[in-house]
């Protein structure tokens, strides 16, 4: 990593990189009986950073998501770390109208939330930015803040720090992506604001890319 942004939200990047959200496998649930969804959980969709995703917060366990959401809506699984090393215990919830998530839990008696991740389109901050806020809005909220390039490990990762809702580091990530085949319609743009390197939010070759909020991933236990 280039020095000159070594130390930049470590806690908040190194969060990022420490679960993939792609599934190792599935386990099966046990349904006794039919569950419907709590009307009220089903309509709350708030995030606070570092303390709740709608009714989902820092002392949330497996069997409250059941009581929450009802079982038929729950989908335990065991996720990969980083580059396949480790796994973690993790439990979809299969929501209608975008408000989908993933609970990725400390260890395995999903007693104890790490973070919430994979969140659809639904959910919001009190800000009004959610997964598919374009890049002129994001500016608009959060000032002309920095981003880590495309193309890596950390792609796309707006520096929090640098932004007007720094009162959110290490609590809220979000990471920005282009519009599909953005790199092959615009190859020389994509280029310019890719790598191991942080750039401004007003940098003008963003433009053509079609940039987009792509992942929120809220923090509600850190890691040990």
């Amino acid at each position: 990593m280039n020095s000159s942004i070594k130390g930049i939200a470590t806690a908040s990047l190194a969060l990022l990189l420490n679960y993939s959200a792609n599934p190792a496998f599935a386990l099966p649930q046990k349904i006794n009986h039919p569950v419907t969804v709590a009307t009220q959980a089903s309509k709350d969709i708030l995030i606070v950073p570092g303390e709740r995703v709608g009714p989902i917060t820092r002392k949330t366990t497996k069997r409250d998501l059941v009581k929450l959401f009802g079982a038929s809506h729950l989908v335990d699984k065991t996720i990969s770390g980083a580059e396949g090393i480790g796994s973690f215990a993790a439990t979809q919830v299969n929501l209608n109208q975008g408000r989908s998530l993933l609970v990725v839990w400390s260890d395995n008696t999903r007693t104890k939330p790490l973070d919430v991740r994979n969140l659809g389109s639904a959910w919001k901050i009190r800000e009004g930015i959610g997964v598919g806020t374009p890049l002129s809005e994001l500016r608009k909220k959060l000032g002309n803040f920095k981003l880590y390039g495309l193309g890596w490990d950390y792609g796309g990762t707006i520096l929090l720090d640098s932004s007007k809702l720094s009162r959110y580091q290490g609590k809220l990530i979000l990471r920005v992506d282009t519009a599909p085949n953005a790199s092959e319609k615009f190859p020389n743009d994509y280029q310019s604001v890719s790598g191991d390197a942080t750039f401004s939010s007003s940098n003008p070759y963003w433009k053509p890319l079609g940039i987009r909020l792509a992942e929120i991933i809220v923090v509600l236990n850190s890691s040990e």
